[in-house]
């Protein structure tokens, strides 16, 4: 058994392997590879997946969405994420557990259980899809009827909005006939029987089961960005300590664990997890792609130096820039500037030499494709 500790250079040799699988073919089957993609910036799944499979294309992804082979929803610490039907039910699951205190802290129902609300938030999109607005009156109606004493302070705060459509059982679309999926225009919601009826049985089977799911997706995460450690499972998932220690428990007959670069525990898989890879040349990731929010805050290194991973990561604000990765480290962020379809690319390097010019052309070639604009113009600079 090794014990020697992992390098950083390890573990993203390890994680690039996961994070950039060579077997997927199909846009649901890459993102079930890869596990759930952070997408409150709409844009995110296709810059990601281009990035990770070049032959795909914007309309391909967009059918995928279209056509329910995966979807997008509130789950992971309440932030938006793009994932398939088959593993919505897990993280929504999850997430119930992991924003049980938040809801009870921001909504102290006295009467009710917090499940009786969400069932009736799910059953009012069981028959069409609802927008942000339309939620709210429902949460405030149920509120009135079933809760009054907390209804009566409950339209005062100011992030009430949120909780009426957060809720990890729905998942949105665009509002607007033939929006793009790409854009952040204004969503509707459903519950997911509804959009994709025969998840029905298999959901039901994973929310009467939280333990189980708990279990099942920190299997699932070291599956999809292992090593890690408990730190990292719960940053990611929402969860607490207590609850990631009692799932490795559990799973510690199929688990490895060897200490890290940063002196905590890194678990990974025993069996079934493909051999490290070095990946070389560039890619142009997007904002709150999973080699840089898959991991702790406090432990990003494997993929950024921490000054670097502060550049990226805007703290007051929250926003995280587009992450530049050449041979499968973190060297800059990029972003694009104006409006229309012609767009300038501002690329900026925070360490090395400036790569040459012709070495983005096909990561362009894969933004143009994910956001369906054309390059008028690329600045690349130092900073």
């Amino acid at each position: 058994m090794v014990t020697d500790p992992y390098t950083w250079d390890e573990l993203r040799a390890l994680s690039l392997a996961r994070q950039f699988p060579t077997a997927p073919d199909t846009v649901p089957e890459l993102v079930a590879a890869i596990g759930p993609m952070q997408t409150q910036t709409a844009r995110s799944a296709f810059l990601g997946l281009i990035a990770r499979d070049p032959t795909l294309t914007r309309d391909a992804i967009t059918e995928a969405y279209e056509s329910s082979q995966i979807v997008r929803g509130s789950t992971l610490r309440g932030t938006v994420h793009t994932t398939t039907p088959q593993l919505h039910p897990l993280t929504d699951a999850v997430t119930r557990i992991g924003l049980r205190s938040m809801w009870r802290r921001a909504l102290p129902l006295v009467r009710h259980p917090h499940e009786d609300l969400w069932k009736a938030i799910e059953a009012a999109t069981a028959d069409r899809w609802r927008t942000p607005d339309e939620l709210w009156q429902v949460l405030n109606e149920w509120l009135a009827e079933h809760e009054p004493d907390v209804e009566a302070h409950w339209p005062n705060l100011s992030t009430g909005r949120s909780f009426s459509f957060g809720h990890g059982g729905l998942v949105r679309r665009p509002a607007a006939a033939g929006g793009a999926w790409s854009g952040q225009g204004a969503p509707v919601y459903r519950v997911l029987d509804a959009v994709v009826p025969d998840i029905v049985a298999h959901r039901h089977s994973v929310l009467s089961d939280p333990d189980r799911a708990v279990t099942d997706l920190v299997e699932r995460h070291l599956r999809w960005y292992g090593p890690a450690t408990r730190q990292d499972i719960a940053w990611w998932s929402g969860l607490g300590l207590r609850q990631v220690d009692a799932a490795l428990t559990t799973l510690a007959p199929v688990l490895t664990t060897r200490p890290g670069p940063n002196g905590r525990d890194h678990h990974d898989l025993a069996t079934g997890v493909p051999a490290p890879v070095e990946r070389v040349g560039i890619d142009l990731l997007p904002e709150f792609d999973a080699v840089f929010c898959g991991y702790s805050p406090d432990a990003r290194d494997r993929f950024a130096r921490p000054d670097h991973a502060a550049t990226l990561w805007k703290t007051p604000n929250g926003l995280i820039l587009a992450p530049v990765l050449r041979d499968g480290e973190i060297i800059g962020w990029w972003r694009t500037e104006g409006a229309g379809p012609g767009r300038r690319i501002e690329i900026g390097i925070l360490q090395g030499r400036l790569p040459a010019r012709r070495l983005f052309d096909q990561p362009l070639a894969g933004v143009t494709e994910a956001l369906g604009i054309t390059v008028s113009s690329v600045d690349l600079h130092r900073g």
